[in-house]
């Protein structure tokens, strides 16, 4: 029996649909987009979805809410802060260790946030799981930058840290805080925390209103602080935050990351006029293709390249150019960008799964945008449409879920077989639960050392994946294979929300 359907007839309910995403705060699909892939799905994309964002749940520090899922984690770090007299308790220890790093916790609150920004439409029941990841972060920086012009950007030595193998829970090295001001400028790290701060007041705007309203404006001093007082974090912490998360590409593309965000949020022309007066000087090589935690180029390009494609910005055209070169550095056979013989794009060899992730991301927002404005990009004679840029993301997602030689799944949880001794304190060591007495700082070694399975699952974790061969050996101490880190699951997030909608999942 066929249905058919004149466009009068679904108007209405399409209509309708347009209304309910805008009060999600996510953006709006276009109507032809929402299309089904032709291929069966390979994957379990929703599981997937939903074991990505439960991970966020086994990296919080702080005290733990009552419907707390990751269930072999406990409180810690109650009295962080108060080396400074300032309430820094909460957020996100950033990998396996127990240091609450500002700079890459800011960078995966923004991209948690554009998850849900382009993709929450999607995500169903995920939706508020995803949203309350965000706010976990969000609480945590808004106490960050509760005094003007000052930033905590760091709470825990991560050199002492890095020399016990302890639970988040028996912490027992200094809490030392740390902290950017205008003697002592950040600019990278301030105006990544302004870009989380707005990216999530959007993702609030229609759920909590005033609460989104405290981000923005947030947001607006943290960036005037960040553009104000430039300087690298990395030369008035370097001792600190050196070689963990120091700043290698410089505060400018931050600085731009910071101004398309706020632009985003406030829709001010102060930063769209922000971005035209410094763009160039901002801005870097046109070859500069890695995006992460440090370097935030590429993906301000796509970013803006919106305002371009879908609102018609003009002053912003070469965004567009600058974002196709991107897409052409990625495509197999046209360019130089290097896979792995099972497909992986490979980066670099120290957690390479992170630049799998934020890439795939980049694709398929990237596509988004194109289909929106039926654009297609060109590589030297070679026209890569919207369907492309999707099927090159699915390929590499469905690598790290185990279509790969290893048949493997390098997220922790998902598919028959995952990494079973990931380099991470709390999941390798017996829970408080199993062993109540505390872990003195050197004892954990034991277990750091040994082959045993890690005895906590810490589900959803990515880790940073194998390398240029496709192999992955599973040891602990190996911290560039296996350690998972928040800014490799947040992108992962509105990938995966994407596929499990194209799939007929959620």
């Amino acid at each position: 029996m066929t249905l058919v359907f004149s466009f009068t007839t679904l108007f209405p309910l399409f209509s309708l649909l347009s209304s309910v995403l805008l009060h999600t705060g996510v953006d709006a699909f276009p109507l032809h987009h929402n299309h089904r892939h032709p291929h069966f799905a390979t994957h379990n994309y929703r599981d997937a979805l939903t074991k990505s964002i439960l991970y966020f749940e086994g990296q919080r520090s702080g005290k733990l809410p009552p419907n707390q899922r990751m269930s072999w984690r406990r409180d810690s770090g109650l009295s962080d802060g108060s080396a400074m007299h300032v309430d820094l308790v909460g957020g996100y220890y950033d990998a396996g260790d127990n240091v609450k790093f500002g700079f890459p916790m800011a960078f995966t609150t923004t991209m948690l946030s554009w998850s849900v920004i382009e993709f929450g439409g999607l995500m169903k029941g995920e939706l508020q799981t995803a949203r309350e990841a965000i706010r976990w972060s969000t609480d945590y920086l808004l106490k960050a930058t509760v005094h003007p012009d000052t930033i905590y950007v760091q709470v825990g030595d991560a050199k002492k840290d890095h020399a016990c193998w302890e639970r988040p829970e028996d912490m027992d090295t200094p809490r030392s805080v740390f902290k950017v001001d205008a003697n002592a400028p950040g600019s990278e790290v301030a105006a990544e925390t302004a870009a989380a701060l707005a990216s999530a007041s959007i993702v609030f705007r229609r759920c909590d209103p005033s609460y989104s309203n405290t981000l923005i404006r947030r947001a607006i001093r943290v960036f005037q602080f960040a553009d104000k007082h430039r300087g690298s974090y990395s030369n008035a912490l370097k001792p600190i935050v050196c070689p963990f998360y120091c700043s290698y590409s410089g505060y400018e593309d931050e600085l731009l990351w910071g101004a398309a965000w706020l632009h985003k949020a406030t829709k001010n022309p102060m930063y769209l006029n922000y971005i035209q007066v410094n763009g160039q000087i901002l801005g870097a090589a046109e070859f500069d293709n890695t995006f992460g935690w440090d370097n935030k180029h590429v993906g301000a390009r796509i970013l803006l390249s919106k305002e371009f494609l879908v609102q018609k910005v003009q002053s912003l055209h070469d965004y567009k150019g600058h974002a196709d070169n991107f897409v052409c550095s990625l495509i197999p056979g046209a360019s130089s960008a290097q896979y792995t013989p099972g497909g992986l794009l490979f980066k670099m060899s120290d957690s390479n799964m992170q630049y799998v992730t934020s890439t795939t991301f980049l694709l398929l927002t990237y596509a988004k945008y194109l289909t929106s404005s039926h654009t297609v990009v060109n590589c030297g004679g070679i026209t890569v449409t919207p369907k492309k840029l999707r099927t090159i993301a699915k390929k590499q997602v469905d690598y790290l879920l185990g279509d790969n030689p290893l048949k493997m799944s390098y997220m922790v949880g998902y598919g028959p077989r995952f990494p079973q001794r990931i380099h991470h304190r709390g999941s390798s060591l017996p829970s408080v639960a199993m062993h109540p007495g505390k872990i003195q700082c050197s004892a954990g070694f034991s277990v750091m050392d040994s082959q045993s399975p890690n005895p906590n699952v810490l589900v959803g974790a990515v880790v940073g994946g194998p390398d240029q061969n496709d192999r992955f050996p599973d040891e602990r101490s190996d911290y560039e294979q296996s350690e998972p880190a928040t800014y490799t699951n947040a992108p992962l997030v509105g990938a995966l929300a994407y596929l499990a909608h194209s799939f007929g999942q959620l």
